[in-house]
């Protein structure tokens, strides 16, 4: 019997002012799935994935992660944001704070952890994401792929149900766009739940277990990588996939 979807969106609508972004996204997203969503800009990848957690709201439809309708507002969205871990282009760390204080911050305040046992979690963490020896740097010391490497280790300290990356790697200058995908795929290898807003074609066919294609608001096609880069059903796809793989 197939478990229950981990993340599910149904019937979900949402609007700036008069442009309808997401239309009747429906969406089922299965406990250790990578689904990769691609598309042109614009097409509503990007409010997609901030919907997912609550970062925008939405107009209609209903959002569940692991089967517990999203909260509006308050301390039940607090504790659910926990659950879903999000990675943004740009790196989001406080700059104020050291690697290691970035990385131990949330799980001290939100998950109560002791602080001794937060930061041997956040060093075993940094050790994952290849960065350990930068734990009492500043973020502004470090690079732009160690600092989203970072920001990877910082998303699993809270030990989330899923991830949500929102185009990970297009404020990365080209050398360092490889070592994020490589911490992106072996979480991927380690069964992460994980949603991928991403340009990066080689990324969705070797980590994804499931393509969603994206245009105009609406999903276009959904199928395994294999068979979306090799035969696409809609002229959509078809014609995005010529623009970018001609390249």
């Amino acid at each position: 019997m197939a478990s229950e979807p981990l993340v599910e969106l149904v019937s979900v609508n949402k609007h700036f002012g008069a442009l309808h972004v997401l239309k009747d996204i429906n969406l089922a997203i299965a406990p250790g799935e990578v689904v990769v969503v691609i598309g042109p800009s614009g097409s509503g990848k990007s409010t997609l994935c901030r919907v997912i957690n609550r970062l925008e709201g939405i107009d209609s439809g209903t959002i569940t992660i692991d089967g517990v309708p999203l909260p509006a507002e308050g301390k039940e969205l607090a504790k659910l944001r926990a659950e879903v871990g999000m990675v943004f282009q740009s790196f989001n760390l406080f700059a104020h704070r050291t690697i290691l204080q970035n990385l131990t911050l949330g799980p001290v305040k939100v998950r109560k952890v002791a602080p001794a046992v937060a930061k041997e979690q956040a060093l075993a963490l940094l050790d994952r994401v290849g960065v350990r020896d930068q734990a009492e740097k500043y973020p502004a010391q470090l690079s732009g792929g160690q600092q989203q490497r970072v920001a990877i280790a910082r998303a699993l300290a809270l030990n989330p149900k899923v991830i949500l990356f929102d185009e990970p790697t297009s404020a990365l200058d080209p050398e360092m766009v490889g070592e994020v995908l490589d911490v992106m795929v072996a979480l991927a290898k380690a069964g992460m739940t994980m949603v991928v807003v991403t340009h990066e074609m080689g990324f969705a066919r070797k980590a994804a277990d499931r393509v969603v294609f994206m245009a105009d608001g609406q999903i276009v096609e959904e199928s395994d990588p294999e068979t979306f880069f090799t035969k696409p059903t809609s002229a959509r796809a078809r014609d995005f996939l010529g623009r970018i793989l001609t390249h």
